[in-house]
């Protein structure tokens, strides 16, 4: 394969929610609302080849679509017209994550799939279409890479860049695209280094 994927995803939360873990009576199920995809090259300059986001119409276990909660809004950027003018239903926002990849692996910071898959279609009642051998969690490579566990355990995927002292475009925190894009662009740098090699993301 002479490509990889990082993926990051944003899904549903409310106030306090994460400390309940989503247990609370009003808390939202955690379901995708947002894909967000970095396809980068493993040779030569391992270049970003491409990029993808897609928004995707949370629905709940019966079937109605989600309102987004005001904290989600404030954190993320997506608004209810973002979802009504650009969400996909789940199954072909997937297809088309799945598409982009090209059979390559997909990696988040941490694991996402959870989320993005496993959580999602569950709550919808579909077979998830990407089986879960085909994910990664990032954060193994960078401890593979030598980044330090106590480090690893407290640096969220939007600082990635920052703590590897990376100079890029500003990415904003809470976009699945740019979340991903910070975790993609230290990536190259330990490509480009040699602390990772391709075959790691085999």
């Amino acid at each position: 394969m002479d490509h990889t994927v990082i993926y990051d995803c944003e899904f549903l939360t409310a106030e306090g929610a994460p400390h309940r873990f989503w247990c609370g009576p009003h808390d939202p199920d955690p379901v995708i609302a947002q894909i967000g995809l970095v396809k980068v090259g493993l040779s030569d300059t391992f270049p970003i080849l491409d990029t993808l986001r897609c928004h995707v119409i949370p629905r709940g276990r019966d079937g109605a679509r989600v309102s987004l909660d005001p904290l989600f809004i404030r954190l993320t950027g997506i608004e209810e017209d973002t979802i009504t003018e650009d969400g996909l239903p789940l199954a072909d926002a997937l297809a088309k994550a799945d598409d982009f990849a090209q059979g390559a692996r997909l990696w988040s910071w941490g694991k996402d799939e959870f989320n993005m898959v496993a959580i999602s279609c569950y709550v919808e009642g579909i077979a998830p279409p990407i089986p879960v051998t085909r994910f990664g969690n990032a954060a193994g490579l960078l401890l593979r890479a030598g980044m330090p566990y106590e480090d690893i355990k407290k640096t969220p995927s939007n600082r990635l860049s920052a703590y590897y002292g990376l100079d890029h475009p500003e990415l904003r925190g809470h976009d699945a695209l740019d979340d991903a894009l910070s975790v993609a662009h230290v990536m190259r740098h330990l490509l480009a280094k040699g602390a990772l090699t391709g075959a790691d993301f085999a």
